[in-house]
């Protein structure tokens, strides 16, 4: 039976030390100890999680138990209870806007699933409870349309004379804005940069993406300059680069590291996609681990990837039981995990230097 003594003060002070096992610094200092109840026979400690898709968090409440059975043998049953909330820096508050993470996708060439990857992660956020937005940053290849199976053109709304407003459409939980849904899937866009920085002001600026915790920022190929207009506008929370295991990919995922490095956005670490005999495996990891950033696991290459994409349905990834469920799932929690991370260790986020 739990000691009537026994109260919240004598269990929170008892958890002082007990680390985050992502973050490797104690839950009191970073305030997720968030209360301790204790009833006859029980004692029951809630801790609140930096973001729902924190990985395998049955081991946060393994810790917990152990050090208050070993400090405090009277606290009877231990029972250790979670909630989330989505840490951020509002980086667009800027501009107007109400998201708390903005994670771009990039990638330092075409054909190696980018796009396919931004979208899955997007569902991915949405599956563990996150309030997610999807941006299509890709002018002139937009895949986002569709690999979702959206159709339709955004509705523009005038809430004072003079202030036009887009909003992005909704599609299954996920609020969604892309080139695509503007011009016809046979045309090319033929811009030159200040267009495109314009656009990409306007579907920051000018959209109402209203409070998210997460949007995923699609970009385009290469090492354009869609990252350096990001950069000029948001303090990303950082950057996810996809890549193929072979190293003519891993080449031009280098670069794009660069890229990023130089207009100051953070790398959350890398993803490879395609993973498996084709294009061998185990490329990325050991390109990360040599740059010393994250690796944030792989995705096999797997038929009904293809297929879910190719019918615009790549929402089934995760709401169906497939072999890439899993291996999304665990690049979704180490990106929000990398997200959680980087805010908790750094009291602000970088902003572009122009030397």
């Amino acid at each position: 039976m739990t000691d009537a003594r026994l109260n919240e003060a004598d269990v929170l002070r008892s958890l002082h030390d007990v680390t985050d096992p992502e973050v490797g610094r104690p839950l009191s200092s970073l305030n997720m100890l968030k209360g301790a109840r204790v009833t006859d026979g029980t004692v029951e400690v809630h801790v609140e999680l930096p973001t729902p898709a924190y990985p395998d968090r049955g081991r946060i409440g393994d810790a917990v138990t152990a050090a208050l059975k070993s400090r405090l043998p009277q606290a009877g049953t231990v029972k250790v209870t979670f909630s989330s909330n989505v840490r951020g820096k509002n980086s667009g508050g800027a501009i107007g806007l109400r998201v708390k993470n903005v994670i771009a996708v990039g990638s330092g060439k075409g054909g190696v699933g980018k796009s396919t990857i931004a979208a899955a992660l997007a569902f991915g956020l949405k599956h563990y409870g996150a309030r997610v937005g999807l941006m299509d940053a890709d002018v002139y290849g937009p895949s986002i349309p569709h690999l979702l199976g959206v159709s339709g053109r955004p509705e523009m709304v005038e809430p004072q004379p003079g202030l036009m407003r887009i909003i992005p459409i909704e599609h299954d939980g996920l609020k969604v804005l892309s080139i695509g849904f503007i011009v016809e899937p046979e045309q090319a866009v033929v811009w030159r940069g200040p267009m495109l920085h314009k656009l990409l002001t306007q579907f920051l600026k000018d959209t109402e993406w209203g409070d998210l915790d997460y949007l995923i920022i699609d970009l385009p190929p290469g090492t354009g300059d869609v990252a350096l207009t990001l950069s000029q506008l948001l303090g990303l929370a950082g950057a996810v680069v996809v890549c193929t295991p072979q190293q003519v990919a891993l080449l031009d995922a280098v670069k794009a590291i660069s890229m990023f490095n130089q207009v100051k956005i953070p790398v959350l670490g890398i993803v490879e996609n395609m993973s498996g005999e084709i294009f061998g495996r185990g490329g990325a990891q050991a390109k990360a681990a040599q740059l010393g950033i994250p690796f944030l696991g792989e995705v096999p290459i797997e038929a009904g990837i293809r297929v879910k994409g190719d019918a615009g349905r790549i929402c089934e990834l995760f709401s169906t039981e497939n072999p890439s469920r899993q291996p999304l799932l665990g690049v979704t929690e180490r990106v929000a995990v990398e997200v959680a991370k980087s805010l908790l260790s750094t009291p602000t986020l970088p902003t572009l230097e122009i030397l």
